[in-house]
């Protein structure tokens, strides 16, 4: 009996004293122009996640020290085998730009390579209605990445010791210079250019949309 006179008064003292959620009466903080503008950065920034496939340059860091033989390429078999990955890897980054995702009836993710009619989905048990796989259509922006992507890799390439040492054992000054300051300089435009104009695909090898 005791215990239930407690309660009755504990609520009868809330009815009289009501008390809303901290959250509830906060309301949506206001942000200052200089928390708009960083918030503004870190999502753009977050675009560069689709500068390149991460498939493709994780593929390319295992096998660059295989193919050099650590940087040092003695034959013409192991400098053609190295430009023969290097061929590979950019043409990669340069066709998976080209590839999207989607996410059929039951949830699960399917991938398709963009046509200049819509989306071609890889999987032929799997067909987008054409109103839908119309908005999958290759658009200009798409060759731009995929060119940026390809800089970019270049870059990648161009940072790794074991590949510059098996085509350029003893560069020059000059030489050395420009194998440093280019990979930036590409770093640096591209990543610009991928804030400015962000990618909307999902491709293969790229995160996946939450949609």
């Amino acid at each position: 009996m005791e215990g239930e006179m407690e309660s009755q008064n504990q609520q009868a003292l809330a009815a009289e004293n009501p008390r809303t959620p901290l959250l509830q009466n906060a309301g949506k903080p206001t942000k200052t122009p200089t928390q708009k503008a960083i918030r503004k950065t870190f999502k753009k920034t977050a675009h560069l996640a689709n500068l390149l496939p991460t498939g493709t340059v994780l593929g390319f860091q295992i096998l660059s020290p295989i193919f050099t033989h650590q940087g040092h390429c003695h034959t013409t078999v192991s400098q053609t085998s190295t430009l023969a990955l290097l061929l590979l890897c950019s043409l990669s980054c340069f066709f998976l730009l080209f590839t999207d995702s989607f996410r059929d009836e039951r949830g699960k993710v399917r991938y398709g390579v963009a046509t200049f009619q819509g989306l071609w989905a890889i999987d032929a048990s799997t067909t987008l209605p054409k109103e839908e796989a119309a908005k999958y259509r290759l658009r200009f922006i798409d060759f731009f990445h995929a060119f940026g992507s390809l800089l970019v890799f270049v870059a990648v390439a161009l940072f790794d010791e074991n590949v510059v040492k098996c085509f350029y054992p003893t560069p020059s000054d000059e030489t050395r210079e420009v194998l440093v300051v280019l990979p930036v300089g590409i770093g640096v435009l591209c990543s610009f250019l991928f804030i400015v104009f962000p990618s909307k695909r999902h491709g293969v090898g790229f995160p996946l949309s939450r949609q």
